[in-house]
């Protein structure tokens, strides 16, 4: 997944990062790098351009599905960084193959 934290930065220049993302059955909440996001919903985080916040921070977060072409980041051409453990996955989905789990569509 396509990982940026939205919280403290202008606009899309927050850091970014591919990394495996675990979520609940339900997709409310996720679980990367030690912490804790849960999907946004009402008004209470849905001005400030996220889709989940830390539930400990209430850092605002962007999570998405990764681009082949690159341009993840919105109004930035910032590359995320590659965690070590998703860089093979990563690489090989760059290269045309299906993303980790969606190979039968």
């Amino acid at each position: 997944m396509y990982v940026q934290l939205k919280t403290g930065f202008d606009i899309d220049k927050g850091p970014a990062w591919i990394a495996w993302v675990r979520f609940t059955k339900s997709w409310r909440t996720a679980y990367v790098h030690g912490r804790t996001l849960r999907r946004v919903t009402g008004t209470a985080y849905a001005n400030h351009d996220a889709n989940f916040y830390d539930v400990d921070t209430g850092e605002a977060f962007w999570l998405s599905g990764p681009k082949r072409d690159r341009t993840d980041g919105r109004y930035s051409s910032e590359q995320p960084a590659v965690d070590e453990d998703a860089r093979q996955a990563y690489e090989a989905f760059l290269a045309g193959a299906a993303l980790p789990g969606r190979e039968h569509g």
